[in-house]
């Protein structure tokens, strides 16, 4: 069946479920129906979402509300302040709790890279990866959720999260059970790469590999990234090490300081595992994602640059999937 083209007004807006709105909260949006194929202002932004709304719509069977597309960062950032209270929500799947971890995650991350110093949304990165925390932690079915839903066009935003995402389920499944432990590692991968907000676009995003010029300068970004969240003085002090080292080998091939074998922190080497992985599992301007069975076979052949153990590890985590 060929796939219906949006409108242009069918463009400027997009769903939302009702289940993601917190009665008694306050909405910053305005909020539309759609009735025969008309947007049509359902409720003015600023306005307490009452039970009595709810119960309106629900008793309409409306289950799907519409906001204008220039007001879905304001929706997903009031999703991020009532997450917690969203995944203990009973009525939710665990694959639309998912869903809205991951997009408030890759919206905040935006935004952080946008103003890496702003001590408040590195504030709001620690509240994210210890969401991510406890989701992972809900067991193999949240896991597999978020998974699904891990973008496989490659930006340095979505590349945060799945990096999170996968470090956090790694340490889990190597036996890590304090939640403080997991927090430290899940903030520390989550910032990574928060030192390539200094990087110009034109290398990032550049269509083709870098020259040896660019690339030096890439290998800068782990140590411009503990610089900038040196200067919020937020992050715990542990979790300075996946952000320095998460190019690190075991071997000392990587850098930016060459460390090597027991020196190397295993929370820099389970994050770097994580970030190859993504790495080569996303589409780049220059190359196509590569599926993840090919993606494990090639990182087991680079001898040297990670450890068996994790490694071996990392397999069994994503062989289940």
């Amino acid at each position: 069946m060929e796939e219906r083209k949006l409108t242009k007004t069918e463009e400027e807006y997009f769903p939302v479920q009702l289940d993601s709105l917190r009665l008694d909260s306050l909405l910053d949006f305005a909020l539309y129906l759609k009735v025969r194929n008309q947007y049509v202002l359902f409720r003015a932004e600023h306005l307490q979402f009452s039970e009595q709304t709810r119960s309106e719509l629900l008793s309409n069977k409306v289950h799907t509300l519409y906001l204008k597309k220039e007001a879905r960062p304001h929706y997903l950032r009031y999703v991020e302040k009532h997450l917690t209270s969203i995944l203990r929500d009973p009525s939710l799947t665990e694959e639309r709790k998912a869903q809205l971890v991951y997009d408030t995650s890759t919206n905040l991350l935006q935004e952080v890279l946008e103003n890496p110093t702003s001590t408040e949304n590195i504030k709001r990165a620690t509240a994210a990866a210890s969401n991510t925390v406890s989701f992972v932690l809900r067991g193999r079915e949240s896991f597999r959720h978020l998974v699904a839903m891990t973008s496989y066009d490659y930006r340095t935003y979505t590349h945060s999260v799945n990096v999170c995402l996968y470090t956090v389920a790694l340490a889990e499944a190597l036996g890590y059970q304090d939640q403080s432990d997991l927090n430290d590692i899940g903030i520390g991968a989550l910032l990574h790469d928060i030192g390539k907000s200094k990087i110009d676009t034109t290398i990032l995003n550049k269509g083709g590999p870098l020259t040896p010029e660019e690339y030096d300068v890439m290998k800068h970004h782990p140590v411009w990234g503990v610089n900038l969240l040196r200067e919020t003085s937020v992050i715990p002090e542990i979790s300075y090490e996946l952000v320095l080292h998460h190019h690190e080998r075991v071997d000392g091939s990587g850098y930016p300081d060459h460390v090597s074998g027991g020196d190397l922190h295993e929370y820099a080497r389970l994050s770097g595992i994580a970030d190859v992985f993504d790495a080569l599992t996303t589409r780049r301007p220059y190359k196509g994602a590569i599926r993840s069975f090919d993606a494990l076979d090639m990182m087991g052949k680079m001898p040297g640059a990670f450890d068996v153990g994790l490694y071996r590890e990392f397999v069994r985590l994503m062989g289940q999937e």
